[in-house]
């Protein structure tokens, strides 16, 4: 109904996290091995300005250092903005019986976007430990000099799985709350409580190391930037 491409992630077992003697890894990145148990659907792209005003009718980024182009992240969406968008758009499907009342739109847990994210792959990123790929696959700090704004989705190559952008652009809200050790077990939903929130992927102004697949980065939830968006998941 608001043109969110899905792609389907099969459950299964990973490790999460990097091993040691990984270039730039960092202490928060210690491997737990991890269970998801269902399958699950993600966005193929982060979510997009032209989707957030139709589900929305707002433009958060106005005002911002962001060139409004619909087919660019929606930004300066804080952790909260993120979870009513996803409430807000199951409300309207579920409404259009488009949804069953078990069905819904959230954000991916921690475990479910670095499982999405990997493909498959032990790699630093889902094509490989090649930095010099990364421009391939990702808007970030090599390739953006002199810019301050998200780039239209899916320009660059997806990962083996078919998503796009999981490497750079903007980083990504995840439901979990941030501890300085990963969650290991069973479809992990991460710590109970905490004052921050989980963003992966890096963005248009990160660094090579902090666009690998096993990054950790936090941000308070009500904290919003052109460098802050989003994909949702799709789960029954």
């Amino acid at each position: 109904m608001f043109n969110i491409e899905l792609v389907k992630i099969p459950a299964g077992t990973f490790m999460m996290g990097s091993p040691v003697g990984e270039k730039n890894r960092e202490n928060d990145e210690g491997q737990v091995p991890v269970t998801l148990t269902k399958p699950f659907e993600l966005g193929k792209h982060q979510v997009t300005q032209a989707q957030w005003k139709s589900v929305m009718g707002t433009e958060p980024w106005k005002g911002q250092q962001v060139i409004p182009v619909y087919n660019d992240p929606a930004t300066n969406v804080a952790y909260f903005d993120a979870v009513e968008f996803c409430a807000t758009l199951t409300a309207i499907e579920r409404d259009y019986e488009i949804l069953s009342a078990d069905e819904e739109y959230r954000l991916p847990t921690e475990a479910e976007w670095e499982y999405a994210c990997r493909a498959g792959t032990t790699t630093a990123f889902s094509f490989g430990d090649d930095e010099s790929k990364l421009s391939e696959y990702a808007w970030f700090s090599d390739n953006t000099v002199g810019e301050e704004h998200a780039h239209k989705v899916g320009l660059n190559k997806p990962n083996p799985w078919g998503l796009y952008d999981m490497h750079g652009n903007v980083w990504e809200w995840c439901s979990d709350w941030y501890g300085e050790e990963l969650s290991s077990g069973v479809d992990p939903v991460g710590p109970e409580g905490g004052s921050d929130r989980v963003v992966r992927g890096g963005s248009f102004w990160s660094f090579q190391g902090d666009c690998r697949s096993a990054y950790r980065n936090y941000r308070d939830p009500s904290g919003r930037g052109s460098y802050l968006g989003f994909r949702v998941v799709f789960s029954s």
